[in-house]
């Protein structure tokens, strides 16, 4: 076994895997209508996505995708999110074309989030997560679950809107990968 350390924490083994967790670059999420994270690494069986700050210019629930290189899939999806509304109101929502972070997006509000997509084994990804209304007085999360079988090796993921169109306009996103 061939152990290499490179000075940033992590440890590399000969298959190519890195221990510990891996950060990609920091996006301002400021324009564009998606977001994408692209070249993860063929070993990764864990990834959170990360983002405070984000607004966008309409009220298109905020979505996650996955992909492999074949291109980000856009059916498949099975899951739920449960929002939690400040007057105790519970909402759910569950859409087949990626995973919701919201059941309501209210442009001009900014959203917090952390949501962690775990391998099962081969191509089959779960996820679950948390996301707030930062805005006050809004005071309401969402929590979410679902799960996703790719084609072939996961290799990306995006942020983008269910409609496609509502365009960023505020924060940043970032993701872990271990």
């Amino acid at each position: 076994m061939t152990v290499t350390i490179d000075g940033s924490a992590s440890v590399t083994i000969n298959s190519g895997a890195v221990l510990g967790l891996n950060s990609a670059t920091a996006v301002a999420s400021t324009s564009g209508t998606s977001i994408d994270f692209t070249s993860i690494p063929s070993w990764v069986k864990r990834i959170t996505v990360m983002f405070t700050g984000v607004s966008t210019s309409g009220t298109s629930i905020v979505q996650l995708q996955l992909g492999d290189a074949g291109g980000v899939e856009t059916t498949g999806y099975a899951g739920v999110t449960v929002r939690l509304g400040g007057s105790s109101n519970v909402y759910t929502s569950a859409y087949s074309s990626g995973f919701l972070t919201q059941t309501v997006m209210i442009a001009s509000s900014t959203y917090a989030a952390q949501i962690v997509l775990t391998n099962i084994s081969g191509n089959m990804w779960v996820m679950s997560g948390m996301t707030a209304n930062t805005t006050s007085p809004s005071n309401d999360s969402c929590f979410m679950c679902g799960d996703k079988t790719l084609s072939a090796t996961l290799d990306r993921v995006r942020i983008t809107t269910v409609n496609g169109t509502d365009t960023f306009d505020a924060g940043t996103i970032n993701i872990l990968y271990e």
